[in-house]
């Protein structure tokens, strides 16, 4: 069989004097038959291509499943007189919500069952479950498309009953007034945009909802939520890079609306209560790396803000948590999260421990304010997940559940993590990388190295524990993560300067990431892979055309790689908002700038590495004819014979499958294709 070639439509793009042609532009026709049979050929290609590794994958597959235990179960939490679970059963692929009156000795009322709500569905996700404050109520939302576009449904918990109540097009949560009748949801526009905030009133049809808030600017999107002290409801507007917040106390919906601080540019901040204070995290006055400050409820505007944790330019601030006589901090520094924690009574302050060279902690769900224990997670490259509780006052730490590891094969100590850094081409930056590796592998030229990225948004993937990954790892494989720029792990001005016209630096970070390790000897270019999602997809998309020889293969999961097309699409999900993190095409040197980094537009006629992508046809995040277009035009231009297979799951979106295991057939499908390609030498 052939490589499936799509068919050529000439399409002339034109913008600031700059011509620019597609001939795959077509693809986008999602209802066009022949668009659906040029990705069903590029399945079967790929199937075709895959199908000596079909023993393998189903291996591999069974391997990772075997790794979890099959009926799980949450950590409970106990609010509102209520333990909180959710749980698994054998055999089952969806998580059961549950929870216990007052003692966990009692017996287990089903909230909601998504195991039932799936049965028919080829594809179904639940995106919020939230219980009214007097106990007997529920909403829930589900989405069987996976464009994240929610219906939210109603049960009574007393009888079990589902309302007849239904809302459709929304993000999926759900906040509830405290007179148990009353909701707030959000709306989404034709680009999936959340812009409205509406009230709806149990038991009236979705049609007589009020519309309560209405976000114009469409560079911003909007949140609702209830504070930690159940006593305020707030609607969060936000762009990239400013917020406005504004609150009704959540025991009268019918209230005014008062705003904290007018949206300003470049002004972030969002928001807690406690007592008769709002307690904020923001970047006002210069904090690049944020601060936290506090302001009586009554007069909450920006003049009014008090310091209570003052700027530090090493230190990035993350989040934080009120208890009675405490304060907890989130903190990055040097690119490694810490736990502070601040008694406001003597105004001593500490750090937790934490022993492994690269890891991650976070604070975890605490939902009472009058307790002396912390809830908090942490994990590593070698150490699985794990939930703490720490007691405040008596400096005490109970381990109070680590994710199982089954199969009877896993040891920590059988697994090396280092943290090393590289020095990036500018000759002043230097580039942190994670890595994992069984102690059993010899690091050399001959030694197979997975290397990931992302890069974009802020995000930063921070070094934790997978299951999933002992599969490559027990198979002699290295794993890296490169903290490129672009991301938050050196704080704020690492991710300004990976972002709009500092775009470059994420992948040249990357790149100068890879040529390290191999300098170092931990690989070399004929053993050494790169893979990225999504923005990640963008990364190892550019990489690949900056240097198509340095890597043997790469997986670009869901990749953004039609850049300048979609940022100037402003019907497409996303697209407006992200002006901020990209730039406006619309201007000429942002356009230019896009254009110059743009995986589908920099396509060239020369050799490329082994390749494997993969989407959703209904993906609401990187539309499915991104990776399609780029795959048809690679090729018709790449001049090797390297393998290049295109996947497209015709039933899910930018996650993924659902369902508990269904996902882990992809991960075996990129891991037999990565050990596939490691036995094809250069």
């Amino acid at each position: 069989m052939k490589a499936p070639q799509a068919k050529k439509i000439e399409k002339i793009l034109e913008i600031h004097g700059d011509r620019r042609t597609d001939n795959y532009f077509w693809l986008n026709e999602r209802e066009n038959p022949e668009v659906i049979k040029y990705l069903e050929e590029e399945n079967a290609y790929e199937e075709l291509m895959m199908k000596d590794t079909e023993a393998f994958q189903e291996e591999l597959f069974e391997e990772m499943k075997a790794r979890y235990k099959k009926d799980d179960e949450s950590l409970p939490y106990f609010f509102n007189g209520y333990w909180y679970i959710v749980r698994y059963e054998e055999g089952k692929e969806y998580p059961i919500f549950c929870r216990k009156h007052k003692s966990l000795d009692n017996e287990e009322e089903i909230i909601v069952d998504v195991n039932i709500l799936a049965e028919g569905e080829t594809y179904f996700e639940v995106g919020s479950v939230a219980v009214s404050p007097n106990n007997e109520l529920v909403s829930f939302s589900s989405d069987n498309v996976s464009r994240r576009i929610y219906t939210i449904n109603f049960k009574n918990l007393i009888t079990g009953e589902i309302y007849s109540d239904q809302i459709l097009n929304t993000t999926g949560k759900a906040v509830w007034a405290n007179d148990n009748e009353h909701v707030f949801y959000i709306r989404k526009d034709e680009s999936l945009r959340a812009f409205q905030v509406y009230r709806h009133k149990l038991g009236t049809d979705s049609s007589e909802d009020i519309l309560i808030f209405h976000e114009d600017d469409d560079t911003f999107d909007v949140n609702v939520f209830k504070t930690k002290s159940m006593e305020y409801i707030f609607i969060a507007s936000s762009s990239t890079i400013s917020d406005e917040h504004r609150f009704i106390p959540s025991d009268n919906v019918f209230a005014e609306w008062k705003i904290i601080q007018p949206r300003i540019d470049d002004l972030e901040y969002s928001v807690e209560h406690f007592e008769d204070e709002f307690y904020i995290i923001t970047n006002a006055d210069d904090a690049i790396n944020f601060k936290i400050v506090k302001t009586k409820i009554n007069n909450c505007g920006m003049e009014n803000w008090v310091d209570v944790i003052p700027h530090r330019a090493e230190v990035l601030l993350e989040g934080f948590e009120i208890f009675r006589d405490y304060l907890v901090l989130e903190e990055r520094e040097e690119g490694l999260l810490q736990i502070k924690i601040i008694d406001e009574k003597t105004k001593e302050s500490y750090y937790l421990p934490f022993s492994d060279p690269t890891y991650t902690a976070y604070i975890g769900i605490n939902m009472e304010f009058d307790t002396e224990v912390l809830r908090y997670g942490y994990t590593s490259l070698t150490q699985p997940s794990s939930t703490y509780e720490y007691n405040l006052k008596e400096k005490t730490t109970q381990l109070l559940k680590q994710q199982e590891v089954l199969g009877g094969k896993f040891v920590p100590e059988n697994y090396i993590s280092e943290r090393i850094w590289a020095e990036s081409r500018d000759g002043e930056t230097r580039i942190p990388i994670s890595l994992v590796y069984h102690k059993d592998t010899q690091k050399s030229a001959d030694t197979p190295l997975l290397l990931y990225g992302y890069g974009s948004y802020g995000h930063t993937v921070d070094a934790s524990f997978s299951n999933v990954r002992l599969s490559i790892l027990d198979r002699g494989f290295i794993y890296a993560i490169a903290h490129i720029r672009g991301g938050e792990y050196l704080g704020r001005e690492w991710y300004e300067d990976g972002k709009m016209l500092f775009k470059k630096n994420t992948f040249f970070d990357f790149i100068d990431a890879g040529k390290h390790l191999i300098q170092e000897n931990y690989t070399s270019s004929n053993h050494m892979y790169a893979m990225g999602g999504s923005a990640g997809g963008l990364l190892v998309g550019a990489v690949v055309n900056y240097e198509p020889k340095l890597f043997h293969g790469i997986v670009a999961q869901v990749p953004f790689v039609d850049v300048v097309t979609t940022m100037l699409d402003e019907t497409i999900p996303l697209t407006t908002g992200e002006y901020d993190e990209w730039g406006n095409p619309n201007d000429k040197e942002y356009y230019q700038y896009m254009k110059e980094y743009s995986p589908y537009d920099n396509i060239e006629a020369k050799e490329y590495p082994h390749m494997l992508i993969t989407t959703g046809l209904h993906d609401s995040q990187v539309q499915y004819w991104e990776p399609a277009k780029w795959t048809a035009k690679l090729r018709e231009l790449k001049t090797d014979d390297n393998l290049l297979l295109f996947k497209t799951d015709m039933s899910s979106g930018h996650g993924g499958a659902s369902g508990r295991f269904e996902s882990l057939k992809e991960d075996a499908l990129e891991y037999a294709f990565l050990l596939k390609i490691e036995n094809i030498k250069k």
